[in-house]
């Protein structure tokens, strides 16, 4: 794909047709946030909110992720939210592979538009995508890996912390992490 500026990509992917979750989506959910930011969080795809409302993270996990931020003292003018896939699959099935390929190149074109200095993976599959094919976010949810001239680390899904609390301690430590990463790059006033 021919690289776009913020205005042409977001038309060409709102207008996507290039897998079957476009039959069934009520929106595409573009992205949302900072366009100056080089701070980035990257989820799998859209929830039933999201979709009906075309912004990533807005339902129960949307709320969840606002708190998270707040933690460390960021808002959504802080970063910018996306997603693997734009278009909510049915039932919230995780996104099968060809729809992860046919959508990335819209997500690879925000990387570039950004260049943010910081990639945050919200759950497994983005971290499958972004980080390694492997990636096990059971064990390796934050570790920090820099590549190409960026820092990338994963943490659970807001959603995966509205399932199984207990994993909430880990997050909060995540977080810190990430706190000390955005000092560490000169990214916070404090």
């Amino acid at each position: 794909m021919e690289k776009m500026d913020w205005d042409t990509l977001e038309l060409a992917c709102r207008s996507c047709t290039q897998c079957g979750l476009c039959a069934t989506r009520h929106n595409v959910v573009f992205g949302v946030g900072n366009r100056e930011a080089k701070l980035l969080f990257v989820g799998e795809g859209p929830g039933e909110q999201e979709d009906l409302q075309g912004i990533p993270f807005v339902g129960p996990a949307g709320k969840l992720l606002d708190d998270m931020l707040s933690i460390i003292d960021l808002t959504r003018e802080d970063c910018y939210i996306a997603n693997i896939v734009k278009c909510r699959p049915p039932r919230n099935r995780d996104p099968q592979q060809e729809e992860q390929a046919m959508c990335f190149p819209y997500l690879d074109n925000q990387i570039d538009l950004l260049d943010p200095k910081i990639i945050v993976c919200l759950g497994r599959i983005a971290a499958q995508k972004l980080i390694a094919p492997d990636f096990r976010i059971t064990s390796q949810h934050g570790h920090w890996l820099y590549r190409q001239d960026r820092w990338y680390m994963a943490m659970y899904h807001p959603s995966a912390l509205l399932r199984d609390v207990y994993k909430r301690p880990e997050t909060f430590d995540d977080l810190l992490s990430l706190r000390e990463k955005l000092r560490e790059l000169g990214m916070r006033k404090d």
